[in-house]
């Protein structure tokens, strides 16, 4: 009998002791579980996706991403407009809104929210992504002006993720630094009720919310009761799903995905337009990590067609360059310049680079070892990959410390300057998006991790970011992409996908995947009877 086999057996086994009368189970909160929590779900502190996939059930934003990931829809705004310089934006605000506690939103609230978003005072490390805005005003009662001071081509979706969520700014005033950690204040299908860091954050609908975005059937949340709840340990968390111990997750294990899809009594759905890719990056100003010999063999001795084998089990797609080939903007000839694997061919490239083996297998070069530290957060995939690589690099003389850390401290220790390198998975749908977000000098310390601090890079960054027609900011963001690859700064991994799995309890639930938030806001979801 396989582990997994052994696993389902043991599930099925508990399914039938954990079985309740139905009319226990109608009571019953929708629970969805998860691998990790977030440090904290303020929308302009937190960069983490398990912050993401709360925050937009707990908020809104002035538009929103269809099933598609292109096309932008409404959301708190009705409509808008763009000036033909591309420097400023009109939206029409609804006014039917209100908060979770009643009190009816206005476009001053999305005017201070936004404000509280791109203001550097609040050093915010995703400000950057609300463009170099000029002013942000409202018009009347109902028409916000965002005015910025150069086109910025990704605003519109940026404007639809979780940092540029809509919020109360009475809750964030008498809370402080306590805002999204012990409570939460906005117009979003759920409410607030408790958090317990790394056990669960329990929400309760919205009585007031009638305007879900026009993606879904109904504008109006089904569900009385939410239950984020974390299970570190994968394993546990297929079989309390198995047991229909919990409703939903898009944290199954990828070898349980085949057997989940033949089992009665659950659903099993992919979002096919998804983009959430894993690598490691390099710290580049610290010793051993500075060597580009160093990380282009890195780059070369890295398995990582056995990696995605081994780890995702064919569900993943092994990343050939340094961004996803489906992304828009992807440049072609970056990546036919990626390093291939070839260990042999890695060995050969430290050796002519003078790092020259030692007693114990490890290189040296000028009474320093080949040795550097990665950090990344504890995660169900993260120990393996890391290890992974590990074993690859040994092989070729390099040594690769490992320190993995809990979610709710891992980033603060990865805006630190402790390490050498990272690990880190990370979702986006334009190139410019993601070298804008970890390549910019403005983006370092984090989420420039890598300390990159290039002229050029920067140059040809802002060409893209500021690009009112096509032509211009491919060739822009297509000149970064070789640059980057040339100085192999990432060894890129794999692309991870996105299947959700519910139990025959839940109705309406389809995979979105905005930033990693696979339900979005849960809209159309409803538990059986």
């Amino acid at each position: 009998m396989t582990k997994l086999s052994a696993l389902l057996l043991a599930a099925a086994g508990a399914a039938t002791l954990a079985a309740a009368p139905a009319t226990a189970q109608q009571k019953a909160p929708l629970t969805i579980l998860r691998v990790i929590d977030a440090d904290r779900y303020d929308p302009i502190r937190s960069t983490a996706t398990a912050a993401a996939e709360v925050l937009y059930m707990l908020a809104d934003t002035l538009v929103t991403v269809d099933f598609d990931m292109k096309t932008i829809k409404p959301g708190l705004a009705e409509s808008w407009t763009i000036s033909p310089d591309g420097k400023t934006y009109t939206f029409k605000i609804r006014k039917d809104v209100k908060f979770c506690d009643g009190r009816p939103m206005t476009v001053e609230d999305a005017v201070y929210s936004l404000k509280r978003w791109v203001d550097p005072a609040n050093k915010s490390p995703v400000s950057f992504r609300g463009g170099q805005v000029k002013d942000i005003r409202a018009e009347g009662d109902s028409t916000l002006i965002y005015e910025l001071n150069e086109p910025y081509s990704d605003l519109m979706f940026q404007m639809a993720l979780s940092f540029a969520s809509i919020v109360d700014k009475n809750a964030v005033e008498s809370m402080g630094q306590n805002f999204g950690v012990q409570g939460f204040n906005g117009t979003g299908p759920y409410c607030w009720v408790k958090w317990t860091p790394r056990q669960e954050l329990v929400l309760k609908k919205n009585p007031h919310y009638t305007w879900g975005p026009s993606i879904y059937k109904d504008p109006k949340p089904q569900v009385d009761d939410i239950v984020w709840k974390i299970i570190p340990e994968t394993n546990t968390l297929m079989a309390a799903i198995q047991a229909k111990q919990a409703d939903v997750t898009y944290y199954m294990p990828y070898i349980a995905l085949d057997t989940m899809q033949k089992i009665p009594g659950f659903t099993v759905q992919r979002q096919e337009n998804y983009i959430y890719d894993v690598f490691m990056g390099f710290r580049v100003d610290k010793p051993v990590a500075n060597d580009k010999a160093i990380r282009q063999a890195a780059n070369m001795a890295t398995n990582k067609e056995a990696i995605s084998k081994a780890i995702f089990f064919g569900k993943g797609q092994t990343l050939p360059s340094l961004l996803n080939p489906a992304v828009l903007d992807y440049d072609k000839s970056s990546g036919d310049k990626m390093p291939k694997y070839d260990p042999a061919g890695a060995a050969k490239l430290l050796d002519e680079a003078g790092w020259k083996p030692g007693a114990d297998g490890i290189r040296e070069k000028d009474g320093q070892k080949a040795s550097f530290t990665v950090y990344g957060i504890r995660n169900s995939d993260n120990p393996r990959i890391s290890e992974a690589m590990q074993a690859d690099l040994r092989k070729v003389g390099i040594d690769m410390k490992i320190q993995l850390w809990d979610a709710t401290v891992a980033w603060g220790k990865l805006a630190t300057q402790e390490f050498d390198a990272f690990l880190m998975s990370y979702p986006y749908v334009t190139a410019t998006e993601a070298l804008n977000l970890y390549f910019a000098s403005r983006q370092v310390p984090t989420p420039n991790r890598m300390n990159w601090k290039d002229t050029k890079t920067d140059e040809l960054l802002k060409a893209a970011a500021t690009a009112t027609d096509d032509t211009t900011r491919k060739q822009a963001i297509g000149a970064v992409q070789n640059q980057l690859t040339e100085a192999n700064v990432w060894v890129p991994l794999v692309s991870q996908p996105l299947w959700v799995v519910a139990t025959d309890r839940v109705e309406g639930a389809r995979a979105h995947g905005l930033y990693g938030a696979g339900l979005y806001k849960g809209l159309d979801i409803k538990l059986k009877r």
